[in-house]
């Protein structure tokens, strides 16, 4: 068991929601933080209790001893969004605090979560950073398999991750009726899988899938309601160029993409590997952002004429520029596009990540292998390399 970076809900001590996709460790987390004596739990994945509250949402009060220990964990309170007013209700006339957790946010949207504005702060999980894991973080079995906490230690990684997706597909999509064809779903699912950390062209998915635009659209909707894929805008701010306007889109996991992506033997592994890649990098982005409370937003930046930086990072801390390469040896030509962004953001901070075994420094940009890159990140983010023990050779003074 991995102690998780989120500490944020315990510190601040207010109601609060738990969002994250199935399998990222929000129940394991609860039941590390909290316990028979100091709280009260709700699994509404329990058959008994899911259909006692659906049916008469008032009884949520019925399942609260008088001497409340004072914390009520209601897990996946997405299957019964009704339960929001009765929250809503107790915390304001008996202060209570609820821990409420959920793997879809369409419900509790359209439902009502905005009931408790002001009252319930919002908090994410995400699958396992390389800080959490620490010594047991391995950069090929991130990129083959993900870091479910439910993977690490699987004993067929492949199979689980298989179920995984056949499981979001069978309980959150069509039980819950988000559509009414599975199959063109699927179909969708796995084209859309070939625009991973690929700029987001709808229409040319709806006519490879044979499907009516307004349809898929409303099914990458879909997607993001159930937290498994996100887009990526594009960093405008203060633009001096053209540059374009469709966002990038990525699956949250490597594992889950590498799964849902068909392979076959006119399949590169290059064509994934590149993508994988890519999408390690930004959940560790995301995570350590959100967890560590950055408050960065994510972007990534390309010019017209092609010219692109993967991730860029705008908040109060300043900007920040990644590119990734998979490759052991960089080229200097690897560097152009973060020297072309830093022309537009000279206060930019800007990394290359790459396959290789040593940091080194060349133009102002800092040039890290991945896995010494991923262990660092909240030093990277915070602007504490120094501190964190980075050496970095210069990469002109070594060949002088």
């Amino acid at each position: 068991m991995y102690t998780r970076l989120l500490n944020r809900p315990i510190e601040i001590g207010s109601s609060f929601f738990l969002f994250g996709p199935r399998g990222t460790g929000k129940t394991t987390w609860l039941r590390q933080h909290f316990h028979a004596g100091n709280a009260v739990f709700l699994d509404l994945l329990n058959a008994d209790i899911y259909t006692d509250l659906l049916a008469q949402p008032h009884r949520l009060e019925t399942y609260i001893p008088v001497s409340c220990p004072g914390w009520i964990v209601i897990d996946e309170i997405q299957r019964v969004p009704a339960l929001l007013s009765e929250v809503h209700r107790l915390i304001s006339n008996h202060r209570y605090r609820f821990a409420l957790t959920g793997s879809s946010a369409r419900s509790l949207r359209k439902k009502g979560v905005n009931l408790l504005a002001g009252r319930a702060l919002t908090f994410h999980m995400y699958p396992l950073t390389a800080v959490e894991l620490g010594k047991d973080f391995d950069l090929a079995t991130a990129l083959r398999f993900g870091n479910l906490p439910t993977v690490i230690h699987h004993n067929a990684p492949r199979e689980y991750l298989k179920s995984y997706i056949s499981t979001y597909l069978r309980e959150e999509i069509q039980q819950e009726g988000l559509t009414r064809n599975l199959a063109n779903f699927t179909r969708f699912l796995e084209i859309a899988s070939f625009s991973q950390g690929a700029m987001l062209n709808i229409s040319m998915i709806a006519r490879e899938a044979s499907l009516d635009r307004k349809v898929v659209d409303a099914y990458f909707g879909i997607l993001h309601d159930l937290l498994i894929a996100r887009n990526l805008p594009v960093f405008t701010k203060r633009a001096k160029r053209r540059l374009v306007a469709h966002p990038k889109f990525y699956f949250f996991d490597a594992g889950v993409y590498r799964t849902i992506r068909p392979m076959g033997p006119l399949d590169s592994p290059e064509e994934t590997d590149g993508a994988c890649i890519e999408t390690l990098c930004l959940q560790e982005l995301y995570a350590i952002n959100d967890l560590l409370g950055l408050e960065y937003e994510l972007y990534f930046w390309r010019t017209a004429d092609g010219t692109e930086v993967d991730f860029v990072l705008y908040g109060p801390r300043g900007v920040l520029a990644f590119e990734i390469k998979r490759k052991a040896n960089y080229a200097r030509s690897d560097l152009t596009a973060l020297k072309s962004f830093r022309k537009d953001y000279p206060m930019a901070r800007c990394y290359l990540l790459y396959g290789g075994e040593r940091a080194r420094e060349e133009d102002n940009i800092k040039i890290i292998p991945f896995t010494q890159a991923l262990h660092q990140l909240p030093q990277i983010l915070q602007d504490k390399e120094k501190s964190a023990g980075m050496r970095f050779t210069n990469e002109r003074e070594q060949h002088s």
